[in-house]
C-alpha cells in the first residue's frame, strides 16, 4: 500500500511520515516549503520507500504531474492531506492565505483523488471549526459551528468538501480535529516563541495576553499514534473525531514559567492586557475526547507533561541550530 502525505514537510507531516515507514509503507510526500523544511525530512529522505515532490498544491496541473507519476509508480491507496497555513495571524491579515492554502490545497487533492480513484483520505482538521464557545464542551456534533478565524473557517469548508466527496465518491474519509499540537521539529507557537524571545532577551519574557489562556496540548508523537489508531479502528464511512489529551489543559502562563526555568532561570515574565494572544484566538476552550476514549485511545502524557517534554525538545532544537 502507498500513502500520499501532503505538508510532508511540515511538523506533523515529517512526524507521520516516519512512522508510516517504521510500518513497513510505501510513502509518497509532496511540500512546497512555504512553512515546512526539507530538514525535517532529513530521516526519511533517503529511504528506499519514501519519494519526495517539490511541489505548490495550489497549481493544479503541477500538482497534478507529480501526483500521477508517483500514483504511476506505485498506485496511492489513501491520501493523509496535512497541508495547510499554520499561521493563523497570518490568515487574519490576509484571508487569501487560508483560501490558498488551506482550502484550495483540499479541493485540488479531492480531483486529483476523483480522477484516480484514490478511495480514502485521511484530513488534519482542527479545533478551531468549532469557534468560541466558552466552557461548554465542544463534542463532534455540536452546532451550529461558528470559526472566529479565517484558518478556522477554510478547515471547515474542507471538512465540507471532503464530507460531499464522501457522498459522491470516496470510500473512506477520516476527518481529525486537531487541538494544539507540540513537540519537534517546531515551526511555529507559543513555545518556540517563547524561547526564541528568550534567547534575545535573556532577563525578560514578554507574553501576549493576560496569560490566563488555557487550553489543552498534545504532543505530536500522540497525535501520530491517535490518528493512526482512528484509521485502524474506526467504522464509519467518515470518520469524525477530536483529538486531545482529555484534561483542562494549563495555562499559558503555565508555559511561560516552563519556559523559563527551561531555559533561563530568573527572567521576568512581562504579561500584556487581555486574554486574547490575538484575533481570532480562542482563550478557553472544553474539549471532548470522549468519542476517541469510547474507540479504545487514550494520550500516555496530560496537557502539563507533554508541555514540559516539549519545552526540553524545542531548547535542545534550537540549541543545536545555533
Amino acid at each position: 500500500m502507498s500513502i500520499l502525505i501532503t505538508g510532508v514537510a511540515g511538523f506533523v507531516g515529517c512526524n507521520l511520515a516516519e512512522e508510516l515507514i517504521a510500518k513497513g509503507h510505501v510513502v509518497f510526500g509532496v511540500d512546497n516549503f512555504c512553512r515546512g523544511q526539507r530538514e525535517n525530512l532529513a530521516k526519511v529522505i533517503d529511504h528506499p520507500r519514501f519519494s519526495f515532490a517539490q511541489v505548490e498544491m495550489t497549481d493544479l496541473d503541477a500538482y497534478r504531474r507529480a501526483f500521477d507519476a508517483f500514483h504511476a509508480r506505485d498506485p496511492i491507496t489513501e491520501v493523509w492531506h496535512m497541508a495547510a497555513n499554520s499561521d493563523i495571524p497570518a490568515g487574519v491579515h490576509d484571508a487569501n492565505v487560508d483560501l490558498r492554502d488551506t482550502f484550495m490545497t483540499t479541493f485540488n487533492t479531492l480531483e486529483l483523488m476523483k480522477a484516480a480513484k484514490v478511495p480514502a483520505i485521511a484530513f488534519a482538521s482542527s479545533s478551531a471549526i468549532y469557534g468560541d464557545l466558552g466552557e461548554q464542551p465542544l463534542v463532534e456534533n455540536i452546532g451550529p459551528l461558528l470559526p472566529i478565524s479565517n484558518y478556522g473557517a477554510m478547515k471547515l469548508a474542507s471538512e465540507a468538501a471532503i464530507s460531499a466527496a464522501a457522498e459522491s465518491y470516496l470510500e473512506r474519509a477520516f476527518i481529525f480535529r486537531f487541538p494544539n499540537v507540540i513537540g519537534i521539529p517546531a515551526t511555529h507557537g507559543v513555545m518556540l516563541d517563547f524561547v526564541r524571545k528568550l534567547a534575545a532577551t535573556p532577563d525578560n519574557l514578554e507574553v501576549l495576553g493576560n496569560g490566563t489562556q488555557q487550553k489543552g496540548y498534545l504532543h505530536v508523537e500522540e497525535l501520530v499514534d491517535a490518528m493512526l489508531f482512528i484509521r485502524d479502528k474506526a467504522a464509519d464511512k467518515v470518520a469524525l473525531f477530536n483529538i486531545g489529551a482529555g484534561d483542562e489543559g494549563v495555562t499559558v502562563r503555565y508555559i511561560a514559567e516552563e519556559t523559563v526555568r527551561e531555559c533561563a532561570p530568573g527572567a521576568r515574565i512581562s504579561y500584556g492586557e487581555g486574554n486574547k494572544g490575538w484575533v481570532g484566538d480562542v482563550p478557553r476552550f472544553v474539549y471532548s475526547v470522549d468519542k476517541l476514549r469510547a474507540l479504545g485511545w487514550k494520550p500516555k502524557l496530560g496537557s502539563a507533561e507533554a508541555v514540559r517534554k516539549a519545552v526540553r525538545q524545542i531548547v535542545a532544537q534550537e540549541a543545536s541550530q545555533g
